[in-house]
């Protein structure tokens, strides 16, 4: 059979632990022998990061902006206890806030639906995505401790000269004191990623914030959402035949548990951070969760939402089979090469994608499916637990 040419590369990413033996695995298995694979490749495990004092992570960045396409594995976030494990010289940051902060992007995360894997809310019939702002917020906090005594107070100096804002006073009991920033060309950029996102995909689009209780900061980003639609993209969305509106976020939250789906749910960082890991859970599973970056430039990094998968890691290291899910990574990888066989004009490329994904969804629903599934799978097939290498071998017989 011959191989599917690709013209540009796509920027991989390489990721830690577990999923970085997944990573190789559905390159071997599911890719090579279809793709003639042009990458550009980067090692983000841990151990290159320290190696190059974490300018691999800038690189890969930037590689993404150059090429349009990255595909990016699950990496740590060292804490102290990984800065001991792996002899760090520091804490290194988190490799998908560098890349974030990079693109200027927003992260789209939507479930993988399965027939036999319930929602949790059985109303929930069609996809709900969560784009999050990837930028600011408590991600790039300043904080401290106050003693008894003490008084914090919020400093702004700008053309209106100094000012000074007391936030506590401490006389009476120590405590803690954060300060959080965003700009508004970051916001800005959220804006039209949203909107763009929703009229790529004809979605609705809703955006929800605080801006009762929080006037100024919150206030800030309903503002510009309402001014760079009202003045570039309401009559886009009216010809679409879809709609944009601001609620509160505790409104939001009740909405969206009484719909059917099939909309975007537009975040702050904190508060995507947390409703996308909700809205996976509910679907079914972090590991059937698709997570794209999109940039305002129209830069793609797609990647899987969930972590390393340290503890099935450990045990792959003692010679013990592991059942670990890959298909997030595989919809990362159909997720890229689409991207690159869009932008290029490859038709088979993007027919790839379609082919892989529709083998892994066969897959499953025909009851062969890793250990996390099994135990939740309802399906017309009595589900068999397989370990990931076999898993992705079922994948290929039906891409076959």
């Amino acid at each position: 059979m011959q191989k599917i040419k690709m013209t540009t590369p796509i920027v991989e990413l390489d990721g830690d632990e577990m999923t970085r033996h997944i990573w190789a695995w559905i390159k071997e298995i599911l890719i090579e022998p279809y793709v003639d694979l042009k990458s550009e490749y980067y090692d983000l495990g841990l151990v290159n990061r320290e190696k190059t004092a974490d300018k691999i992570t800038v690189d890969a960045a930037n590689a993404i902006k150059k090429y349009g396409v990255g595909v990016k594995c699950a990496t740590i976030t060292p804490n102290a206890q990984r800065v001991k494990e792996y002899n760090l010289s520091q804490m290194w940051r988190s490799p998908n806030g560098t890349v974030r902060a990079i693109l200027d992007g927003t992260v789209f995360r939507a479930p993988i639906m399965v027939d036999g894997i319930t929602p949790y809310i059985p109303t929930w019939t069609k996809p709900i995505t969560i784009a999050r702002h990837a930028y600011g917020d408590i991600y790039k906090d300043v904080e401290g401790y106050v003693a008894r005594g003490g008084k914090a107070k919020l400093v702004i100096e700008d053309s209106d000269g100094e000012r000074e804002i007391e936030i506590f006073d401490y006389s009476k009991t120590g405590g803690v004191v954060m300060g959080m920033h965003n700009t508004d060309k970051s916001i800005s950029s959220f804006a039209r990623s949203c909107f763009n996102y929703a009229l790529d995909t004809r979605q609705s689009l809703w955006f929800a914030a605080k801006d009762t209780i929080s006037k100024t900061y919150d206030h800030r980003f309903k503002d510009i959402f309402a001014e760079i639609f009202n003045a570039e993209y309401k009559e886009k969305f009216e010809n679409a035949g879809i709609e944009y509106f601001y609620t509160l976020i505790d409104d939001a939250v009740a909405r969206v548990i009484r719909s059917e789906g099939g909309m975007i749910w537009a975040c702050k960082n904190y508060d995507g951070d947390v409703m996308s890991d909700m809205v996976a859970t509910a679907f079914g599973s972090l590991a059937m969760m698709t997570s794209v970056l999109v940039s305002p430039e129209g830069n793609y990094e797609y990647e899987a939402a969930h972590g390393t998968v340290t503890r099935h890691y450990y045990r792959f290291l003692k010679g013990e089979e592991t059942s670990t899910n890959p298909v997030a990574t595989i919809y990362a990888w159909s997720g890229g090469l689409r991207k690159r066989g869009q932008l290029d004009g490859i038709s088979e490329l993007c027919e790839f994608a379609d082919r892989l994904e529709k083998a892994t969804v066969d897959t499953i629903e025909s009851g062969l499916m890793t250990g996390d599934l099994a135990a939740i799978y309802k399906g017309k097939s009595q589900a068999t637990k397989l370990n990931t290498v076999d898993f992705l071998k079922e994948i290929a017989k039906r891409l076959d």
